[in-house]
């Protein structure tokens, strides 16, 4: 089938949608509109193609167009538009160019509005950001002019819909068996884990392959600015932020879900990540009777990750030394995993370290050979 009779379809369709005067929902009525506008073509269509040309249209007019079908492919972890400029994915961790191409800034708009809408969430010139999880557990941001020189961006992160476990650290070449044995005896054991890293290099899924070996018995607490983890235990209480209405009214930060997380009775607390004053409430926590909690934070290095969590813990607004917040991080802190995602765009755990504590002001780390 040609793209000018698909054109034409589409078309013929719309109108007939727009103009329909019964109050059926709208997807029933393409089935039947479909066969009448390949009537009034003198087009036959294989039933074998039928269903495919059913879902073409479906995506075009009720979803996400071109997109749709890089967002059911399982391989797909992330799509990015960059405006009119192109499409990129991240396929089985390497990113690529697809030969995908949006004419219309207007076109990604719709896209955008459909994405969010349904959300309660809104994107204009007057609030050009947004930053929302979709009902699939995907996260979604969006950026228009005029912030966006690009025009509208889009990006879209997907998420397994199964928990990850520790052996899927060993099954993806993240980490060796005795790697992965050792760190779920830490966390089996209640040790305090940091794990670093820089963007897209994994963190968030070794947290969740970690909170695995976390017992069916314990109650967990998870934060996050976006529900990511999956989790198989039972009892798992799952917080995340808000960001502010249109009246700039109603946000609540990761700090006063930390704040209230501690009165929910956890065993354990988990941050999805810190990456401001909420680091010094997660020290806090770590310190007094939550041992086990496990949090990530982007940094180059180990050490460098726990000099971070004290620049983030003196963002707190709270007048404390240097020297009790390093004190704090000496004690809470067990463990710190760092990964990076090399030219092939595997994921691997590159360092594991232990923290014996801060002498002098400076941490004492001994990396761990595994």
């Amino acid at each position: 089938m040609t793209l000018a009779l698909r054109a034409r379809l589409e078309r013929a369709i719309f109108e007939r949608l727009r103009d329909a005067p019964d109050g059926r929902p709208q997807r029933e009525r393409l089935a039947p509109l479909l066969r009448e506008a390949l009537a009034a073509e003198r087009v036959v269509v294989p039933s074998g193609e039928m269903r495919a040309l059913e879902r073409w249209l479906e995506d075009r007019l009720f979803g996400l167009g071109e997109l749709a079908p890089l967002l059911r492919d399982e391989h797909v972890s992330e799509v990015m538009v960059n405006g009119t400029r192109g499409v990129w994915v991240e396929r089985d961790g390497v990113l690529e160019r697809i030969p995908i191409r949006f004419s219309d800034p207007e076109e990604i708009l719709i896209l955008i509005e459909r994405l969010v809408a349904p959300l309660g969430r809104r994107i204009d010139h007057a609030d050009p950001l947004v930053d929302a999880r979709l009902p699939d557990g995907s996260r979604v941001h969006a950026v228009i002019p005029p912030i966006s020189l690009a025009g509208p961006v889009l990006t879209i992160r997907r998420f397994s819909a199964r928990p990850f476990a520790p052996d899927d650290l060993v099954r993806l070449g993240t980490a060796t068996e005795s790697m992965v044995a050792y760190l779920v005896d830490a966390v089996r054991a209640r040790r305090s884990i940091l794990v670093s890293g820089g963007t897209s290099s994994g963190k968030t899924t070794t947290l969740n392959a970690l909170a695995y070996a976390i017992g069916a018995d314990e109650r967990i607490v998870t934060i996050e600015d976006s529900a990511e983890l999956r989790l198989p235990q039972a009892n798992v209480v799952s917080l995340e932020t808000r960001a502010p209405s249109v009246e700039g009214l109603g946000a609540i930060d990761v700090r006063t879900l930390l704040r209230n997380a501690l009165r929910m009775r956890p065993d354990r607390i988990l941050v999805g990540e810190v990456r401001g004053g909420e680091a010094l409430d997660m020290l806090q926590a770590m310190n007094t009777g939550h041992r086990g909690s496990l949090t990530t934070a982007h940094a180059n290095d180990p050490y460098n990750a726990l000099v971070r969590l004290e620049t983030m813990a003196l963002m707190a607004g709270i007048d404390i030394p240097l020297a009790a917040v390093r004190e704090q991080i000496g004690h809470g802190i067990d463990v710190v995993v760092h990964q990076e995602r090399d030219a092939s765009g595997r994921r691997r755990i590159v360092e594991v370290a232990e923290l014996d504590g801060c002498v002098d002001g400076s941490y004492s780390l001994r990396r761990v050979d595994r």
